[in-house]
């Protein structure tokens, strides 16, 4: 199995609907496509079609279930539908806080009632995002 963590491409998503049509278990699916079976039981639950009228239709599909994760994955992030929010983080930055003290300061003070983690800055300064911060100093 792969040390990291890495999102299912669609050829693989094509092979695990085919594998569950099959009636194969999620672990020995999970074996045969050298992935952890936690990392399938999830791709399953997150990226399943859900229909509320017709629940026999609550089914995974590789193409829907693609879709879903590529539609996930655009939405917009905290730091960047919360232009205040993204504003108090890059000051904090600049000002060579770490963000654990950052996120920490943001609840212990309730300057926002958005929470926050520190995953998310760490993922805001590590991505393109900031590059589009020309003051953001990092």
């Amino acid at each position: 199995m792969p040390n990291c963590c890495s999102q299912i491409p669609l050829p693989e998503r094509r092979r695990l609907f085919e594998l569950k049509q099959l009636k194969v278990p999620l672990g020995d699916i999970a074996r045969l496509m050298g992935r952890h079976r936690s990392a399938i039981y999830r791709e399953i639950k997150r990226n399943s079609f859900r229909d509320t009228e017709i629940p026999d239709y609550n089914v995974y599909h590789s193409v829907v279930a693609d879709n879903i994760s590529k539609d996930r994955r655009t939405r917009l992030r905290k730091l960047r539908r919360y232009p205040e929010l993204r504003k108090f983080v890059i000051e904090q930055l600049e000002a060579h806080w770490p963000p654990d003290q950052t996120c920490g300061q943001l609840i212990s003070h309730g300057l926002s009632a958005i929470r926050l983690c520190a995953e998310t800055i760490y993922r805001f300064i590590s991505s393109n995002e900031r590059l589009a911060f020309r003051g953001c100093l990092l």
